[in-house]
């Protein structure tokens, strides 16, 4: 029987911690296809490196999987970069264990050579993780040779790093909750996550989706969604659920199929999802309401149709607004996250941004600064020629893109003059959100921000 320990290593909590989704599901689909196995879970929000210490020697794993959520915080006025506490996990892992270790996830999938060189894995995984690591588990135990396999990332006899590509994907990943871990994210952050689609189709100038899920969009099995939820619901008591999907209103047969599926349950549960402003129309936001849906986080990044162009957007202002005022007529909570300052920003597209908020309602604004630079994005080739940084290895330390054709020292000020509810990366809104976690309140909470 072969000991597995699967490894969430996030401990980043604002604006609260984040259930880890990706280890659940490798751990559900490792347990649903390979019977002779004894599989562990660790989480650092839940215990510290001493804790982990104690795991690994308790245990004696044959095989520890450790999954990377960020490499950084993704906030210029903080730059808080991640890589050190990884290597202390590595560290502490081969210190108290004889195991194979697998690094993957997110911040892995981004930067693949880099992290890999840096942190030094036996091997690793890039982009979709669940047959890639069932693969590696059993070839290794049968002492097969593991270099085909898809999306695995390895070093050569000559000690070059190289990635694998991958072709296929699996159709429908499970999701079982760990229960110790249901009871603190739901305690913790009042919502547990789930997805219901991955890939992006788009091109966004700055965004790293596609290279971490890929381009095509592959819809989860609707059945198996639904019954993911009653298991959260029914056996844990979960009644608010977050997509995690990278934009929820992509595929509407599927979505509005999944809608009256939850309707048709019966279960009292509310959800939201991040939203684009584009494919989208009153009846079906109305649909998703009859569904439960209670809060939408349109990936709005600007109010000025000139640098939505710039960012390579599928959408405009006038789209933006009709599907505000959607909201509001339908009482669905709403907010906006922006990105203030990047490529193509000028002084008039950013007063166009402020000017065109005051027609926006009763909303919350999430403005980040600056655009973080990701390898194999059409912003990392522009930072290449622009002389912004001389080679992609510079961006596993956080590197962000600012338009020199802006103010920044009078960015919040102006925001904050057109009345609406700005709330910039290094406003502390955690005493708030400690608050109402107390009160046993559940959702993302940014709605009583409004006031």
């Amino acid at each position: 029987m072969s000991k597995i320990a699967l490894v969430s290593a996030n401990t980043y909590q604002i604006p609260y911690p984040v259930y880890p989704l990706g280890v659940s599901y490798l751990a559900s689909y490792i347990q649903s296809h390979i019977s002779d196995i004894d599989l562990k879970l660790f989480d650092f929000n839940m215990g510290s490196g001493d804790d982990f210490a104690r795991f690994l020697r308790n245990n004696d794993f044959d095989f520890v999987g450790i999954s990377l959520r960020n490499i950084d915080d993704v906030n210029i006025f903080a730059q808080n970069n991640f890589i050190h506490h990884y290597k202390k996990i590595i560290a502490i892992a081969r210190e108290n264990s004889r195991a194979v270790i697998t690094i993957g996830g997110p911040a892995f999938s981004v930067f693949p050579e880099e992290v890999f060189s840096e942190l030094q894995p036996d091997y690793a995984i890039k982009g979709e993780g669940e047959e890639s690591l069932r693969q590696l588990i059993v070839l290794l135990a049968e002492g097969k040779e593991v270099r085909d396999i898809e999306g695995l990332v390895y070093r050569d006899e000559s000690g070059i790093v190289k990635v694998n590509r991958h072709n296929r994907y699996i159709a429908s990943p499970v999701l079982h909750v760990d229960s110790l871990w249901a009871e603190y994210y739901w305690e913790k952050s009042g919502m547990l996550n789930i997805q219901t689609k991955r890939g992006c189709p788009y091109n966004c100038v700055y965004c790293s989706y596609p290279g971490i899920d890929g381009k095509t969009v592959r819809t989860l099995d609707v059945q198996t969604v639904i019954s993911n939820i009653e298991e959260m619901y029914y056996k844990k008591g979960i009644h608010y659920l977050f997509f995690t999907d990278s934009i929820f209103n992509i595929h509407n047969e599927y979505n509005e199929e999944l809608a009256h599926r939850l309707i048709e349950s019966k279960m009292n549960i509310s959800w939201g999802a991040y939203f684009s402003p584009n494919n989208l129309t009153y009846a079906r936001l109305k649909l998703f309401q009859q569904s439960g849906l209670t809060h939408v986080e349109f990936g709005t990044d600007s109010f000025s149709d000139k640098q939505l162009a710039n960012m390579n957007k599928h959408f405009r202002f006038s789209d933006i607004l009709a599907q505000s005022r959607n909201c509001e007529e339908l009482g669905i909570f709403y907010a906006h996250f922006l990105i203030l300052g990047g490529y193509g920003e000028t002084e008039d597209t950013l007063n166009e941004t402020f000017e065109n908020s005051k027609e926006l309602g009763f909303t919350v604004i999430f403005p980040f600064v600056g655009m973080r630079i990701y390898p194999e994005t059409a912003l990392c080739d522009i930072a290449l020629k622009e002389g912004v940084i001389s080679h992609r290895s510079e961006l596993m330390n956080p590197v962000y893109y600012v338009s020199k054709d802006i103010n920044l020292s009078t960015m919040e000020a102006r925001a904050n003059a057109t009345g609406k509810k700005w709330f910039f990366p290094d406003n502390n809104t955690s005493p708030m959100s400690d608050r109402f976690r107390a009160k046993k309140i559940k959702g993302p909470l940014w709605e009583y921000m409004r006031y």
